[in-house]
């Protein structure tokens, strides 16, 4: 047999509190969605949004910046080779020879190549492009990559020497050796493609910018036969790759500070 449930007695005044708790829980709510949803609350909303994206784009170039920065003077390590005697004997020889496995500083060059990769690749991802540079912007996207595959892939001989020529053309070589070749392909590929798509672009301009990108065309049309005659002759190797990392530097700088004053005052045409 069941046992009959004994109701408790409710003391009356703690239902009053409870009523009074959730109607000042209703009531705070309710002002606080009146204060969104109404004509101030909009206005006040949207004026917040507004300091929000000015900080923003302020925050997006001062980043762009600090990584634009990073990239080039991790880039631009070779500078730093004369201050230090005895790394090379000889300008007929490449920079790029110091990061073959066995030089003094080859791992710390590499990693030096491989900072200034990544940090230019998310310079260009963070700065973004427009409709009227997707193409130059997608070709700087694919320099950078490949810097970094060249980081990766360290070469195993001196381009340069005639010795290390014959023995990749007989496949002699390891694996990393024609990755790194690949990889420079793509990396002066990117940023050539890259150059003449911005020239194009801004043919009929007359600003600093555009300027920039001419003479930058003009300089490569002048220093790649000079590239290719350090290849075929051994000579100069050294004077012609560092021309190359100048240009290839304001080439990078070119591109960001565009896309930093392109996102303060975006391209209503494009």
């Amino acid at each position: 047999m069941l046992s009959p449930v004994r109701h408790r007695k409710e003391h009356p005044g703690r239902h009053r509190d409870l009523r009074l708790a959730i109607e000042s829980v209703g009531h705070r709510g309710r002002a606080f969605y009146d204060s969104i949803a109404g004509p101030n609350g909009r206005r006040g909303l949207a004026a917040a949004i507004g300091v929000l994206a000015a900080h923003g784009a302020a925050i997006r170039r001062d980043l762009v910046l600090a990584l634009g920065t990073c990239g080039v003077l991790a880039y631009n390590w070779w500078l730093l080779v004369p201050l230090r005697p005895g790394l090379m004997s000889s300008p007929d020889e490449l920079f790029s020879d110091l990061e073959i496995p066995g030089h003094p500083f080859a791992m710390l060059m590499q990693r030096a190549d491989l900072l200034a990769g990544l940090a230019m690749l998310a310079a260009f991802a963070v700065a973004g492009t427009r409709r009227a540079d997707r193409a130059d912007w997608l070709c700087m996207i694919v320099f950078c990559l490949g810097g970094i595959g060249g980081a990766l892939f360290p070469e195993t001989c001196a381009d340069l020497t005639r010795s290390c020529r014959n023995l990749e053309l007989s496949l002699r070589l390891p694996a990393t050796q024609y990755l790194h070749i690949t990889a420079g392909v793509v990396e002066f590929g990117g940023i050539t493609i890259a150059l003449a798509f911005a020239v194009y672009r801004t043919w009929r301009q007359r600003t600093a910018i555009a300027k920039t990108y001419r003479r930058l065309a003009v300089a490569a049309v002048a220093a790649y036969p000079l590239l290719g005659l350090a290849y075929l002759t051994d000579r100069l190797g050294a004077i012609v790759e560092g021309l190359f990392f100048i240009g290839f530097s304001v080439m990078v700088v070119t591109e960001l500070i565009e896309r930093i004053r392109s996102g303060a005052a975006p391209d209503r045409s494009a």
